[in-house]
């Protein structure tokens, strides 16, 4: 057997820990272990036309699977490129490894020709970020990288000179069996025991669950059944959470909607489940707050805590639930339930009846169709902007589908990239980016991608012409628009250019019609529907300091439209109420 170099041996160990693929883009020093993935017949080069879009794809598809991927950049501005969509990836907690291809070892500290200091350029976005600089160091610092990046779950991040991967890998190398999972955390009995003594203790419980609540749905029902709690979400815990919910009242932050923001400030114990939630002036100051996370650097640093627990959400509540008094009063669950449909009321037609008449389009029928006649195992991957109110207030979540997109990072032109990497993971799932203008032509030249592998993605564009986000970050603040408008093209035309489906939607009768047509066509697919940039949304609740990471302080001109088939739900929930 002919001998192995650092890149065959790599691609081997990734191969080895689960890897079917890796994103890239490809070139000078990176080219070796090119070469060694198109001779691996376990591995598959995916060549994509902006690294960025390489690092978005491989993080969304570590999120779908909850595995390994990885991406690639060469030396200097190729892995440079990768920045953005490995702090995506970092601060979704999605297990990504990430080779830096690197310039010649014996240049390195010289000057040279694209030279740059991969090992302190992504210090931030990594668990792990550490140079083979010798052939003896594979594959212990690989492996090495790879259980960082699956166990503490984020980035590991590998520079390798283009002339070390081309070195003889080491004679007998020590390879031991990988980490590809992680564990379950278990609190202590003493905090379980704590956490009893608080919920028996309290008369108005309210849950509060984000991500962290993934595989826990059945034991937060059963707990705020025992407990008689209402449960609100983060937008990352929808997903998760909100079907299947008799206690659902919705969601809070400047997107949210329904009773959530007055159960959590109107209880007397908050539980923030899995969460880290990152706007405290939408949390209380005047209740008693626990937090349960798995990640013990998240739990108090959003909201002053009365006890932390570190362990899984699903862990902690299968040894809490047994132990805590059955609660009998429902006074402050049912008032909390007919708050919430209340609210929604108000709001859900707001921009979905006598939709005919509404030229432009209002987005928010958009997406109402759109979450109607999506397949119910889809994929959604949604562009940072207005297109995250659309898809919190309108997607319905079902158990099967996911809702994808940069919820902690807040990138522009997510979407399409994160849709690349979801479909590659399964080919016959429904999989729908939903994009901005300004997100979808910021990477656009990935379109391209799409046609080149035949890819099925279904690109819904919400063309309103403008940043639009931004432009209501400028009106709250008393500030004029400026720069925020995008002179766009036909993106239908540019489509069929490129030899993929492409339609323009300017009426709202042509809508239903469109998407129809898109997700009947075997192949890539990109719905161009002009919408109306001045549709906004109200958050739940108002105050002078609110100030947030959308740089939007609280107004009443923010954000207001429907909710979609949610009031549906909350009107399911009271009908369900106990009566006497």
């Amino acid at each position: 057997m002919a001998k192995q170099n650092v890149s065959e041996q790599f691609v081997d160990i990734l191969a080895r820990a689960g890897v079917k693929r890796m994103y890239g883009v490809v070139g000078d020093s990176l080219n070796p272990v090119v070469d060694a993935v198109r001779r691996n017949p376990a591995m598959e080069w995916i060549q994509v036309r902006h690294e960025e879009t390489a690092a978005f794809a491989a993080g969304a598809e570590a999120q779908i699977t909850g595995k390994l991927a990885v991406c690639a950049g060469s030396c200097g501005p190729g892995n440079l490129h990768l920045i953005n969509g490995l702090y995506d990836a970092h601060r979704s907690m999605a297990p990504v490894l990430a080779l830096a291809s690197h310039i010649p070892s014996s240049e390195i500290g010289l000057a040279y020709f694209q030279a740059t200091h991969p090992e302190l350029l992504f210090q931030e976005c990594s668990h792990y970020n550490e140079m083979i600089s010798n052939p003896q160091q594979m594959p212990r610092l690989l492996q090495t990288a790879i259980q960082h990046a699956v166990g503490q779950g984020g980035v590991s991040v590998v520079a390798m000179p283009g002339d070390i991967a081309s070195q003889p890998a080491p004679e007998k190398s020590v390879e031991h069996a990988l980490v590809t999972s992680r564990p379950s955390v278990r609190p202590g009995d003493e905090e379980i025991d704590k956490l009893r003594r608080m919920v028996d203790e309290a008369e108005r419980v309210t849950l509060f669950c984000g991500s962290g609540t993934a595989g826990a749905h059945a034991e937060v029902m059963e707990f705020a059944e025992r407990v008689k709690a209402p449960v609100g979400h983060a937008l990352r815990g929808k997903e998760w959470i909100q079907y299947d919910n008799p206690f659902d009242v919705g969601m809070s932050g400047l997107l949210g909607y329904g009773a959530a923001y007055e159960a959590t400030n109107e209880c007397d114990l908050l539980i923030l489940l899995g969460t880290d939630f990152p706007y405290n002036a939408f949390l209380p100051t005047d209740v008693k707050i626990v937090q349960v996370d798995v990640r013990p650097e998240h739990l108090g640093r959003r909201s002053k805590l009365d006890l932390a627990v570190w362990g899984d959400v699903r862990e902690t509540l299968r040894c809490l639930t047994p132990q805590v008094r059955i609660k009998e009063n429902r006074k402050f669950l049912d008032r909390m339930l007919k708050k919430h449909a209340d609210a929604l009321e108000g709001v859900v037609k707001a921009y979905t009846r006598k939709v005919e008449k509404h030229v432009p389009i209002h987005p928010e029928y958009v997406a109402s169709v759109l979450d109607e006649l999506a397949d119910e195992d889809a994929v959604f991957t949604v562009d940072t902007g207005m297109c995250n109110v659309w898809a919190a207030r309108y997607l319905t979540p079902n158990g099967k589908r996911r809702v994808i997109g940069s919820f902690s990072h807040g990138s522009m032109a997510n979407a399409l990239p994160q849709a690349i990497g979801a479909q590659f993971v399964d080919p016959d799932r429904q999989v729908v980016s939903m994009s901005g203008d300004g997100g979808f032509s910021m990477l656009m030249g990935d379109f391209l991608t799409l046609v080149q592998y035949d890819l099925p993605v279904k690109v819904v564009l919400f063309n309103n012409s403008s940043l639009g986000m931004v432009e209501l970050e400028m009106l709250v603040a008393g500030l004029p628009s400026f720069g925020t408008t995008n002179k766009n093209p036909d993106f239908a035309a540019i489509a069929r250019a490129a030899g993929a489906y492409g339609v323009r939607v300017e009426k709202p009768k042509q809508l239903e019609g469109a998407l129809k047509d898109a997700f009947k066509h075997k192949g890539p697919a990109l719905v161009d529907v002009v919408t109306d940039p001045n549709a906004l949304s109200i958050p739940p609740k108002i105050s002078a300091d609110m100030v947030t990471g959308f740089a939007l302080s609280a107004s009443k001109i923010v954000l207001d439209g429907g909710v979609g088939r949610m009031l549906q739900m909350a009107r399911s929930n009271l009908r369900n109420m106990p009566r006497p």
